[in-house]
Order: structure tokens, then sequence, then C-alpha cells
């Protein structure tokens, strides 16, 4: 399983990167590939190239501001294979999330 993901925040600082660490966790703990992409008071860090988006089972995305580069994730939108919350949500309980996730893609 391979999962990519975007963590955004309003303030671009704590939240973003909690969200971040909390699905890393949780996929290294199921021993699922991940990689996620902070857009952040710092910028963007991790960026995900247009392959590691191709070759994802799935993409999580929490966020609670527009993102930069939205539209690398359309297929993967097309495809319904895009979870969509914000990152307060992940940090709570980010089994569900995952769990959630592996959802759309049966």
């Amino acid at each position: 399983m391979k999962i990519v993901g975007v963590a955004a925040c309003i303030t671009g600082v704590a939240h973003t990167y909690m969200a971040q660490e909390a699905i890393e966790q949780e996929c290294k703990k199921r021993g699922y590939d991940v990689k996620v992409e902070t857009q952040g008071g710092m910028g963007i860090d991790n960026e995900l190239s247009e392959e590691e988006i191709a070759d994802a089972d799935v993409v999580i995305m929490a966020i609670a501001i527009g993102i930069e580069g939205e539209e690398r994730f359309g297929e993967k939108d097309d495809e319904g294979r895009i979870l969509t919350l914000n990152p307060a949500e992940v940090i709570r309980n980010p089994a569900a999330v995952i769990d959630k996730a592996i959802g759309l893609i049966k």
C-alpha cells in the first residue's frame, strides 16, 4: 500500500506538522509506504513528485486551506481516491483516517 498526502493548516505551523506526523506514524505501523508534503509557514517541504502521486494507491488531504499545486491530484480525484479532511481530524484519530482512505480503494 502506498499513501501520499498533503498537510496544510490555516497558520501553517503546528497542525500542519502534527497531521503529517500522525499520517506517517500510522502508515509505518501498518507497513505502508508513505510520504506527506507539508505546505506550512516555511513553504512547501517534502514536495510530492508527479510520479509519487501517480504511483500512490490513495491521497490524504489534511488541509484547512487551499493548497499550491492542487491540479497535480486531478487524476486521483477523478478516480475517487482522495480523502480530504481537516488536519485536526487526522491528529485526533489517524487510524480511522487511514481506514477511511483505504476504503476508497475497494
